[in-house]
């Protein structure tokens, strides 16, 4: 196994350690693990990085899946990885761009992911029967996917095997994801069937030579909304012209006309992507709904 340099930084401590794939290392605050396979699809490896805080038994997790527009991103840069200091385990997940494969293979790759987690939760010690969902745009997009097609066999797809373990999350954190690719080519037509935009490959615009409307029917959150859906919040910018904010309004009135829990966040001053979504008052917000709903209090 090649040796990995890692470099780790966690509040109030510094941890140099030189580890291999999915190995552990401990901070005074964490423990890490890098680079862990929880599927190979093909000769495409889906990787995935773990943070359990210590001292905490049985955690809560919470697993992000980055941005990047269905076509780039990484893991790498998990915008939520602050949980772990206030007793989450976390994990961020990789999942297939459309360079490899278009709608529905990441949303297969992310309930893979799951379903793997779960599957080990006892040797790495979280709480399998809680496990939170938060995403960034094309993540975030993917993240409330997951949280509204529990048991929808299409969308569930093999990667990764663990088929006996469920692929259902318990809350959906959405910060500014697309929800209605419907609304979207309405609302944002030249944005939306753009062939410099990302979800014009994952709806089969490549291939087509344009978006596929089933492909964007089935690739939308808001159509399988359904009781028992897992509760919802959704950080949207008002100054969002990347995601405009009636995606973030779309998703959210169709969660309460089923009479669901759904709480949204319309920030002003906040552009696509704004690290004010991610930090001080909103963040409390976001730990406070995680709070009440992984923790029951």
């Amino acid at each position: 196994m090649r040796p990995l340099l890692t470099l780790l930084v966690a509040i109030g401590s510094v941890a140099l350690a030189v580890a291999g794939e999915g190995d552990a290392v401990t901070t005074s605050r964490h423990r890490s693990y890098k680079d862990v396979v929880f599927a190979d699809v093909d000769g495409h490896k889906l990787q995935l990085d773990l943070l359990l805080p210590e001292g905490e038994e049985k955690p809560p997790l919470l697993v992000f899946i980055h941005g990047g527009g269905w076509r780039g991103g990484t893991r790498k840069k998990c915008r939520v990885q602050w949980a772990v200091t206030h007793g989450y385990a976390v994990a961020s997940i990789s999942y297939r761009f459309t360079d490899v494969a278009i709608f529905p293979a990441q949303i297969h790759d992310c309930k893979g992911a799951i379903r793997w987690l779960r599957a080990h939760a006892d040797h790495y010690g979280y709480d399998a029967s809680r496990i939170a969902v938060a995403g960034s745009s094309a993540g975030a997009h993917l993240a409330v996917l997951l949280g509204t097609t529990g048991g929808v066999p299409e969308l569930e797809g093999d990667v990764g095997g663990n088929r006996d373990q469920s692929s259902a999350v318990q809350a959906v954190i959405n910060y500014f994801g697309p929800t209605d690719f419907i609304l979207r080519s309405k609302t944002q037509p030249v944005l939306a069937n753009s062939t410099g935009v990302g979800s014009y490959a994952l709806l089969g615009g490549r291939e087509k030579g344009r978006i596929d409307p089933d492909l964007a029917r089935m690739a939308s959150p808001v159509f399988y909304v359904s009781k028992g859906d897992p509760p919802l919040i959704t950080f949207h910018g008002l100054g969002d012209a990347r995601v405009l904010p009636d995606q973030a309004q779309r998703v959210t009135d169709v969660y309460h006309e089923h009479g669901l829990t759904a709480e949204l966040h319309l920030v002003d001053g906040a552009a696509h992507g704004s690290k004010k979504l991610f930090e001080g008052r909103y963040r409390e917000v976001a730990l406070e709904f995680l709070g009440k709903h992984m923790r029951g209090r």
